[in-house]
């Protein structure tokens, strides 16, 4: 049991300071930026690049999934039990929202504000669909000791070539909805976004499943 609540720890904090580093690094960046969105955009996929990083080598010892489309996936494969997958999701979502908190409260800004950006279309969905097949893909194909940068360099990567700027995570997106700010998304786009996350990882384990996994 000990293991497991450390697990749940580590799902529940890394998940936070994830969100914390990605709403954090978009208010610094619109800040410094004098409205360049390129340079604030530049700025966030940079600090998001090095927190992944850097999160997922420390907690991955523990637990470093962060994301409930990767815990969906370990369900699938049989690494998690229904029990442990429905508890890593609870957690990555709670997270998600204190790490807005977190950033909202570094910038004196409301602890909680609901963002007014208006993330919408098919061009994002489809976006998102594509960025978490890949990041799908790229963790379960890759050697594990290269998972951290395989997966930094993909996200920070793929905030450039996605038109959604690659959430790729159902607990990032809810996270988001809490801070109107450069990287929030406005509730009611929110479920697209997630459905198409989850679409986009159910769609990345298949592709993994037939070229690797044999």
């Amino acid at each position: 049991m000990g293991k497991f609540k450390n697990k749940i720890f580590a799902e529940f904090t890394g998940t936070a300071l994830l969100v914390c580093v990605v709403v954090g690094s978009g208010i610094m960046g619109q800040n410094l930026s004098d409205g360049n969105d390129g340079i604030a955009l530049l700025a966030n996929s940079l600090a998001t690049f090095w927190g992944l990083y850097f999160l997922i080598t420390i907690f991955a010892p523990l637990s470093a999934h962060f994301n409930p489309v990767v815990s969906l996936v370990s369900y699938i494969r049989g690494e998690l039990k229904f029990p442990a997958f429905i508890s890593f999701v609870a957690v990555q979502c709670l997270g998600g929202l204190l790490g807005a908190i977190l950033a909202n409260l570094m910038f004196n800004l409301p602890l909680i504000e609901l963002s007014t950006k208006i993330r919408t279309g098919s061009n994002l969905w489809f976006s998102e669909l594509i960025a978490t097949a890949g990041l799908i893909m790229i963790i379960f194909a890759s050697d594990a000791k290269k998972v951290p940068i395989m997966v930094a360099s993909y996200i920070g990567a793929a905030y450039w070539f996605t038109a959604s700027t690659s959430f790729a995570n159902p607990a990032v997106t809810f996270g988001r909805i809490f801070s109107d700010t450069f990287a929030g998304i406005n509730l009611n786009d929110a479920p697209l976004f997630i459905i198409f996350q989850i679409m986009g990882g159910l769609l990345g384990y298949l592709i993994y499943k037939v070229v690797w996994d044999k």
